[in-house]
């Protein structure tokens, strides 16, 4: 079994639409946030990974399917946990709900890339920490 990456939110006014239903394209935020939670609560940070490997993260892919609508004040979790992995590249899957009710299933593949947007070699020291979270399925 593989661990988990777990963040929560809340809906703010500013993420929904008149009528109070979370805007579509904000769940791409959302999602965003709990993947740059999950690099800080393994010891990185964006800026970190930039600085100390010359490296980006970047998203490659992401395929969103939206199964029930999210509110004004609701309160999200997003789990987020690492399906596969290459050299250069890994993929998340990372499920918003609102108590048991699934919100979002996501699959999101993202790359390592240098300054000049070439994929790179992802840092051993990175990979090593992620290796709890991958998922059975783990690509050479």
């Amino acid at each position: 079994m593989h661990d988990n990456f777990f963040h929560k939110l809340k809906v703010y006014y500013e993420d929904t639409d008149s009528g109070g239903v979370v805007y579509y394209a904000n769940y791409l935020k959302f999602l965003e946030r709990a993947r740059t939670e999950a690099l800080y609560s393994i010891g990185y940070s964006n800026k970190k990974v930039k600085e100390d490997f010359e490296s980006l993260i970047i998203v490659k892919s992401c395929n969103i399917e939206y199964k029930k609508s999210a509110y004004l004040e609701d309160e999200l979790t997003i789990r987020s946990f690492v399906k596969s992995i290459s050299k250069t590249s890994f993929s998340m899957n990372q499920i918003i709900t609102r108590g048991d009710d699934k919100i979002v299933d996501a699959h999101i593949q993202l790359v390592f890339v240098d300054k000049k947007g070439k994929p790179k070699k992802i840092p051993e020291e990175i990979y090593s920490k992620f290796k709890p979270y991958f998922c059975d399925t783990i690509k050479s």
